[in-house]
């Protein structure tokens, strides 16, 4: 079955690359974003063609790693080696093909992280750097720009066909926390477990609670995922049992990198943590209820979650999110001052869920919500997660939990939660079968999607898109929603 999210158009500020953390921006800048042109012009702004509906365009450039190995033009040449890329339009360019070409400050000194087949290194050089890779590359991409557009010999070498490309893991992850920041979701399953009048642990609105995952089964989109062996007590008044996970569930999330990180035992102020936050992806938590349940007393998840989460291949830089930034929730009572923000904000980013399955002639949405409702924002968590000295470092990956919005079940993130609270989905002739039977389909997958911006956006440009046509694998890929912009992540299937 698979999951569909929704596709956005959205704005696009006037000068990306002068947006900088909390102290550099008002959250004005959704605002003088509506005031920017349609797509028909941005997609003009680079010599390389961009399709006006692409999700490419000069305005995104997220990174990603990806090889050449098959499926190549004619007259190219198959390059195994992993290496970092930027998307525009249905294009890769190859920085590691026009690495001599950063003589920037920062990265002339520094050229050779885009040799590596990573994005670590790039991470850990900093924000400033980031910066400078992202003004110049707007400047080198232009229409207006000579450098690379009349170099025909160069060109060839530099860009590769999306579709040609194979995508890999963005960053070794050295290490993968989850948190549970979504009020609505941990009240959610609070009043599942311990009533509505415990919905809330005590700790819960005092601090982002996490937990440290599984890194070496974070896997790219396009992965597939088996469905996990495991021990589970579906009954409660007989012995534990044996075998195939049987409630095998999706989590919509989103998660971002780590930067430069911190010396162990030097927390990170949270003044400083947006220069240590590189960008962001979708991530499909993988989810075995069952097994979940019976081993999660008293120390937490373990193998209901470790056997797979799923992220997308291309990496959003925080400055093609910053015009999306709204007010965070009023957070009460008000945290420590440690965790207190001089401009607590947010992303306006709407997300969407929907299933198709067996016997479906097209998908259903069965949830919708946005990263906006978020209770802990980013800056807090890795804020938090540093604040007894742990040493967070480059490519590390810190997910946002899962992503409930407020209202009935179709706001929440996960297709058991929708169950649990017996609230029914408008799903197509087969409601509410469809919902209550997918964790025990034996063969099903999950896409994950974000629209970016508001009701109020008319700039017309999507924000990124990958697709990978392979049935029930995962990709990042788009479809078109009026006024927003969108990012979708098929997030795998399982088997038995």
């Amino acid at each position: 079955m698979g999951v569909a999210l929704g596709r956005n158009k959205g704005p696009v500020p006037g000068s990306w690359t002068e947006v900088g953390g909390p102290s550099k921006r008002k959250l004005g800048c959704a605002e003088a974003a509506r005031t920017l042109p349609p797509c028909s012009v941005l997609a003009s702004m680079s010599f390389v063609p961009v399709a006006e509906d692409s999700d490419f365009p000069i305005h995104n450039l997220p990174y990603g790693v990806f090889s050449t190995r098959g499926n190549i033009p004619p007259g190219s040449f198959p390059d195994p080696r992993p290496r970092i890329g930027v998307a525009i339009g249905d294009q890769i360019l190859d920085l590691s093909v026009i690495k001599h070409l950063f003589t920037g400050p920062i990265l002339s000194g520094h050229q050779d992280v885009f040799n590596k087949p990573t994005l670590n290194s790039f991470m850990g050089l900093g924000q400033a750097a980031w910066k400078e890779a992202r003004a110049f590359l707007q400047n080198l991409l232009s229409a207006s720009q000579a450098r690379l557009r009349d170099d025909v010999e160069l060109r060839q070498r530099a860009f590769t066909s999306q579709a040609s490309a194979t995508m890999y893991l963005p960053a070794t992850i050295g290490d993968y926390t989850d948190f549970y920041s979504s009020r609505h979701h941990a009240t959610n399953v609070g009043v599942m477990f311990r009533g509505k009048e415990n919905a809330l642990m005590p700790n819960w609105l005092h601090l982002p609670v996490g937990y440290h995952g599984r890194a070496s089964s974070v896997v790219v989109s396009g992965t597939p995922i088996r469905r996990p062996l495991g021990q589970m007590r579906p009954d409660d008044s007989k012995p534990p049992v044996y075998g195939a996970c049987k409630l095998l569930d999706f989590e919509l999330e989103m998660a971002f990198f780590v930067g430069p990180g911190n010396k162990l035992g030097e927390p990170i102020p949270i003044s400083k943590a947006h220069e240590h936050i590189f960008g962001m992806v979708l991530m499909n938590d993988w989810s075995a209820r069952d097994i979940q349940k019976w081993e999660y007393v008293p120390l937490g998840p373990f193998l209901g979650k470790s056997f797979g989460t799923t992220i997308s291949p291309w990496v959003v830089p925080m400055d093609a999110l910053m015009p999306f930034a709204v007010s965070n929730p009023e957070q009460d009572p008000k945290p420590l001052p440690y965790l207190c923000h001089d401009q607590p904000y947010t992303f306006d980013i709407n997300l969407s869920v929907a299933l198709k399955g067996e016997g479906m002639s097209q998908a259903a949405t069965i949830c919708r919500s946005n990263f906006k409702y978020m209770y802990w924002t980013m800056l807090q968590q890795l804020t938090h997660h540093s604040v007894n000295g742990c040493n967070l470092q480059p490519g590390d990956l810190l997910a946002s939990g899962t992503i409930s919005g407020p209202g009935t079940a179709r706001g929440m993130g996960t297709a058991l939660a929708s169950a649990s609270v017996r609230e029914k989905c408008c799903l197509p002739s087969r409601s509410p079968e469809v919902l209550s039977a997918l964790p025990e389909t034996p063969d099903w997958h999950a896409t994950l999607s974000t629209s970016l911006g508001g009701p109020g956006s008319s700039a017309q440009v999507p924000l990124s898109r990958l697709g990978h046509k392979q049935r029930g694998h995962c990709r990042l890929s788009s479809f078109t929603h009026a006024g927003l912009w969108t990012w979708k992540h098929t997030c795998g299937h399982a088997r038995l």
